[in-house]
């Protein structure tokens, strides 16, 4: 059973930053790949990042590239999202997720965390 929990959401400031953390709990962390993604209200959920298994890929989503870097620590089971540079758009719900596929497709991925929710004020 493998079980995602998200943790460092919060209200910031536009131009702030947020460490967005997900740990996983189960085994084989390292077969999976982690993916990022967000909802914010009245929209669909959108992708955001993913990291490969080995951690050696990474992809990012347009509105995020040179903004947010994803990490992961395989040994600890964690992902973590840097955001740095936020913008009111940012604001949304986010949700990490685990997938045996390196993909920004959400429907790929088999396990999903509750949420965190990050706030940016203007």
């Amino acid at each position: 059973q493998v079980h995602l929990v998200e943790s460092g959401g919060g209200l910031v400031q536009a131009g702030g930053s947020l460490t967005l953390s997900c740990v996983f709990s189960g085994r084989t962390f390292s077969s999976y790949a982690m993916g990022w993604f967000r909802q914010a209200p009245g929209k669909e959920r959108g992708f955001v990042t993913v990291i490969s298994w080995s951690g050696g890929s990474t992809y990012y989503g347009d509105s995020v590239k040179g903004r947010f870097t994803i990490s992961r620590d395989n040994a600890k089971k964690t992902v973590v999202l840097q955001m740095n540079s936020l913008k009111p758009e940012d604001t949304a719900v986010y949700y990490c997720a685990a997938g045996p596929v390196f993909s920004p497709r959400g429907n790929e991925y088999d396990y999903w965390g509750q949420g965190t929710q990050v706030t940016v004020s203007s």
